[in-house]
Formats: structure tokens, C-alpha cells, sequence
């Protein structure tokens, strides 16, 4: 079932002209190829695809972007608390160190003289014997 090819010559008209001859041989075409039934499932589908995936996948990318900017803000701010908690806790065991050291410091001077004390004194009480 060979079908003769359609050949129409376009008169010079405007660009919306042109894009309307375009779209009716289209529509010519698919009522040659399709049946009725098809044809009809085949308008619904583009009807309802064309609009609709185009503005429903650019809202999902959006809302997907959105939701992953989001996590990725609050995962950031809360390894930025972390780090900040562990300076604080550092830095109060590191002053504590610190003080403890100079106490023991003292402790060891303290020592000393108590044993030079007892030294002299130890010294003293041997060359009296």
C-alpha cells in the first residue's frame, strides 16, 4: 500500500504562516499513518508530556537542589560546631594542664628547700657529734 508523497509548495508567507503549514502536515501526516483510535492516544500523550514534563522535571531538579543545598548547609554547620567544641575543649584541658604544672612546679621548689633545710641541718648536727 504505497501512498503518493504530499508535496505542497509553500507561498511566501510570515513565520507563524510557515510554522501552521508545518504543524497541519504533521497532523496530516499522523491521520495517514495512525489509525483513529492511536491517533487520539497519541494527541493525549503529547497534550499531557509536553507540557507537563517539562515544567515538572525542572520543579523536581529545583526542589531536589534545594533539598540537597539545605542538607549539605546543615551537615556543614554542624561539623563546624563540632570542630568548634572540640577548640573549647582543648583549650580548657590544655589550662588545666598548664595550671596543674605550675602547682607541681611549686610543690617541687618547695621540696627543695625542704631538703636543702634538712641538709644543713643534717650537716650541722654531724659535725657537732
Amino acid at each position: 500500500m504505497e501512498r503518493p508523497s504530499l508535496e505542497i509548495n509553500l507561498p511566501d508567507t510570515h513565520e507563524e504562516g510557515k510554522l501552521y503549514v508545518v504543524d497541519s502536515l504533521n497532523n496530516l501526516n499522523k491521520l495517514n499513518v495512525c489509525p483513529a483510535e492511536s491517533q487520539h492516544a497519541l494527541d493525549e500523550e503529547e497534550n499531557t508530556l509536553g507540557a507537563g514534563e517539562n515544567t515538572a522535571g525542572s520543579n523536581r531538579k529545583q526542589c531536589l537542589f534545594f533539598v540537597t543545598f539545605i542538607l549539605t548547609l546543615i551537615v556543614s554547620l554542624a561539623l563546624v560546631s563540632f570542630v568548634i567544641f572540640l577548640i573549647i575543649q582543648t583549650r580548657n584541658r590544655m589550662d588545666q594542664i598548664s595550671s596543674r604544672l605550675l602547682l607541681e612546679k611549686k610543690n617541687i621548689e618547695e621540696l627543695k628547700k625542704m631538703n636543702n633545710m634538712i641538709l644543713k641541718h643534717l650537716n650541722q648536727s654531724g659535725f657537732k657529734e
